[in-house]
């Protein structure tokens, strides 16, 4: 009779199959390259396995077990893909993090997610020595890349890690369909980052989605310069990988280097946000490269003009299809193909991926027809499982059987999504999650301030800006100045206000609250008036 082991091997799904797959069907084939100091670094499937195999090893070595938190702190890296995935093929629990995030919210999400085992870059080892105080849990520090930091001895190395780890297969971890892979923080609408739980099962649902809807083929060759830290970016390499693919990576968006790559690397995919798309439409000597191989664009988090959306069609000679979600949907829930860009306009979400329903329901549970407006819901095996030790979160994002977006639109009449507005008070400014009370709280801690409503504007290149209103404290005079100087103090660079407004009244509701809505109807062309 098989053992309860030989059993899990042969029918479960486990992230870290997908490279003992690839290794032994495509040994030789590039898997992931990267440009590091002038040097072109290249894992072939074979390596990439080896090593994911050894980093699961090593964290063994240290006494970590089986569904054990740890943490990545790194822009992106071949390093950083290897410990991603040898955590899930170890069966460890992995937690990505931000890292533009600002200490205190870094601090919390340690703690929160249990985490036992910080890997951090080495360039950011000076910011997390900051707080290491702050981290009882954490046991064990590892520095990824080499670089010309100072590393204190407390960390252990990355090298010398895998060094001494073995390349063999891991046969021996019990890995169940619904096991947690992740845990990947996202910016609620309170001022603490939520934890998205997600299993095995239903990230590898989504890498095969991704390929289906985006029609992505094997051994196809993608861009990594969205951060890894984001699902979106995660869940799309994963699925290159899944397809046998070669991932380019990037250290982050560079429009030079990410031109290079797509003439030189023969990219045939890439996924940017629309500020990215555009700027490389207008960055110097694009006429000049080669976008012979690309076949595919994506883009995500934000909606793109139409405008923009033509002239990458026109220049990149490739098909544009956009995919929306959230990260609880690990993330596209449904996707805007290129068939209807000429036909639609607006902020369309489009159709639902193949393994989502789609619906939009009124605030009793009611499926509403075609273009009435409600909050969009979803099912689905990439639903998350839950919001890590935050039950009252869970309960309410699953009520009346469905996954709540917590976003409003309707279905029109070709059963296409619009989105509407956020139900939530939340903008999305260059493609992160700003909570809009996060940013009113910090700036209510001014002595001057007596009241503030923050909003997201239209904005060319953040898509949306971070906007505050403030009513000042009678007899006082508050500064734009002072105010952002203390929203940089306390927020991340990216949640800090692009302008701040100073008010004599803001429009209220019979119940005393700002109407935002009117301030984003009154201001929509604020960043435009000059343009």
């Amino acid at each position: 009779m098989a053992t309860e082991i030989e059993t899990n091997l042969i029918e479960r799904v486990a992230m870290g199959d997908i490279f003992r797959r690839k290794a032994n069907a495509m040994p030789r084939k590039e898997a992931v390259c990267e440009w590091r100091n002038g040097e072109r670094i290249v894992l072939t499937y074979e390596r990439l396995n080896d090593d994911i195999n050894r980093f699961a090893r090593a964290l063994r070595s240290l006494g970590l077990r089986r569904k054990d938190k740890v943490a990545l702190i790194s822009p992106n890296s071949i390093e950083f893909l290897v410990s991603l995935y040898g955590c899930m093929k170890g069966g460890f629990i992995v937690v990505p993090i931000n890292f533009l995030l600002n200490l205190g919210d870094i601090v919390y999400i340690l703690n929160h997610a249990e985490v036992c085992t910080l890997i951090v870059e080495d360039s950011l080892t000076p910011m997390i020595d900051k707080i290491l105080d702050d981290l009882p849990k954490v046991k064990h520090l590892i520095t990824l890349t080499a670089t010309d930091t100072e590393i204190c001895n407390r960390y252990l190395k990355y090298p010398e890690l895998m060094a001494t780890a073995s390349a063999d297969e891991i046969e021996d971890a019990i890995i169940k369909d619904r096991d947690t892979a992740q845990i990947m923080y996202t910016s609620g609408t309170t001022s603490k980052p939520k934890g998205v739980v997600t299993s095995h099962l239903s990230l590898f649902v989504a890498t095969l989605t991704n390929a289906i809807e985006v029609n992505l083929q094997p051994g196809v060759v993608g861009s990594c310069v969205m951060p890894l830290f984001h699902m979106a970016q995660e869940a799309i390499t994963t699925t290159l990988m899944h397809l046998g693919g070669k991932t380019v990576i990037g250290r982050g968006f560079d429009p030079k280097l990410l031109l290079d790559a797509i003439q030189n690397e023969k990219l045939e995919f890439v996924l940017l946000l629309p500020m990215m798309w555009k700027t490389l439409l207008d960055y110097p000597g694009v006429e000049n490269i080669d976008f012979s191989s690309l076949k595919t664009g994506l883009y995500g988090m934000a909606p793109m003009d139409k405008r923009s959306l033509d002239r990458v069609v026109k220049e990149f000679d490739c098909r544009l299809v956009s995919g929306s979600g959230q990260t609880e949907m690990t993330p596209v829930a449904c996707v805007f193909k290129s068939k209807w860009a000429q036909t639609k306009q607006g902020n369309y979400w489009g159709e639902p991926a193949l393994t989502v329903d789609q619906a939009v329901i009124n605030d009793v549970g009611e499926c509403l027809p075609q273009g009435e407006v409600g909050e969009i819901v979803w099912r689905s095996p990439q639903v998350m499982s839950s919001y890590f030790r935050n039950d009252q979160a869970t309960d309410e994002s699953r009520a009346f059987g469905w996954h709540h977006s917590g976003d409003l639109g309707y279905i029109d009449e070709d059963g296409l999504l619009m989105f509407v507005d956020r139900k939530k008070d939340m903008v999305k400014s260059g493609g992160e999650n700003v909570p809009t009370v996060k940013v009113e709280r910090v700036i209510m801690e001014n002595p001057k301030v007596q009241g503030v409503a923050v909003v997201g504007l239209p904005h060319e290149r953040w898509t949306e800006a971070i906007t505050a209103f403030i009513i000042p404290k009678p007899g006082l005079e508050p500064t734009e100045e002072e105010i952002i100087a203390t929203c940089k103090k306390e927020l991340a660079g990216f949640e800090v206000p692009k302008r701040i407004l100073i008010v004599d009244e803001i429009p209220k509701t019979a119940t005393g609250k700002f109407q935002k809505n009117l301030l984003r109807e009154t201001y929509q062309n604020l960043y435009y008036e000059n343009v």
